[in-house]
């Protein structure tokens, strides 16, 4: 399998490396890709070394897949050319989610929507995926209504700028206004935005919470609500998530389904102040579920925590494990 990565020097990409070693897919030809001012320069993949070549040249190569992690109007300028030549493209990007004739896949949830047509595949946004992982078994039994969101996102996921950022102000260093990701300081801070505001006052972080856990799900019924926190946290999004459902529950239930999802980790024993952490998922691939609780004030409400990497099980892996699911099912 000729397999290219489009961004490979991007805070995602160099994740996406990390993972594809670990997950080990029969990779026979490798293909790191990025902007024109990082062609020749080479990375390290798999023990050996490998020059960075541009876009046109990766295109020209055909290879089987390519996981875009370069931003959403390289993914729309190039991503068609890729799939043009037959590869397929897994995007990081919001640039094909919404698309009604793209797939927007959480491998654990969807993946059987995948076909051999498909040829761009979009991976959801990592704060979607990490509280869809656990609505999805929950919606199935019980019938979600409505959701009020609250996220506690890191600052990698803005990228490595923003990680620049939150160095220097950490160290006391001089930052110009160039150089921040951000307008206010994020160390030491929280910021209530994440992304630019829209017209309707809310952000598209917090807008793509909405349509894309509604296009994951298959339910355009349920009603979702979100704001979205950037904090000075590093290596780790973290979801208050309060579910109404349609249906009543038992919570020993709820807990029962959530344990025995395959991807999630239950953590949760208030007793022994067990619960969910950045702290803790940093570098993991699952998803922590904890504080898992009645909402006395709705009927058949529950309260939820959520963390995961962002890097990881936010983009990184998701688009890794849809490429092995590619693999596994003769689709690619």
């Amino acid at each position: 399998m000729k397999l290219a990565i489009v961004g490979v020097t991007g805070l995602v990409g160099s994740v996406l490396l990390e993972v594809l070693e670990e997950m080990d897919l029969p990779i026979t030809q490798f293909y790191p890709v990025a902007s024109e001012k990082s062609v020749g320069k080479e990375i390290v993949f798999k023990g050996q070394k490998h020059t960075i070549i541009s876009m046109s040249e990766a295109v020209e190569i055909a290879p089987d897949v390519a996981i875009f992690s370069a931003g959403g109007n390289t993914s729309l300028e190039w991503a068609p050319k890729f799939a043009a030549k037959g590869t397929v493209v897994v995007d990081n990007s919001s640039a094909w989610r919404m698309d009604p004739d793209k797939k927007l896949i959480v491998p654990e949830i969807n993946a059987g929507q995948l076909t051999t047509s498909d040829k761009i595949i979009a991976n959801p946004n990592c704060s979607t995926i990490q509280m869809v992982m656990a609505l999805a078994p929950l919606h199935a039994a019980y019938k979600i209504k409505r959701l009020v969101i609250s996220t506690y996102q890191s600052f990698t996921g803005t990228g490595v700028k923003a990680v620049n950022q939150y160095n220097k102000e950490k160290n006391k260093e001089n930052i110009s206004s160039d150089e921040m990701a951000y307008k206010y300081p994020i160390f030491g801070n929280c910021i209530p935005q994440c992304d630019s505001f829209l017209e309707n006052d809310y952000t598209k972080e917090e807008m793509k919470l909405v349509h894309e856990t509604r296009k994951i799900l298959s339910d355009n019924s349920i009603k979702i609500t979100a704001t979205a926190v950037r904090v000075p946290v590093d290596g780790g999004h973290s979801e208050s998530v309060n579910v109404e459902f349609e249906k009543k529950f038992d919570i020993k239930d709820i807990k029962t389904i959530l344990s025995e999802t395959n991807g999630i980790v239950l953590v949760d024993n208030p007793a022994e102040q067990s619960y969910p952490m950045p702290l803790f998922a940093k570098n993991r691939n699952e998803v922590f579920v904890g504080r898992v609780r009645m909402d006395d004030s709705v009927e058949n409400g529950l309260n939820m925590w959520i963390v995961a990497d962002n890097l990881r099980k936010g983009a990184a892996t998701n688009a890794v494990q849809i490429v092995q699911y590619l693999i596994e099912h003769k689709l690619i």
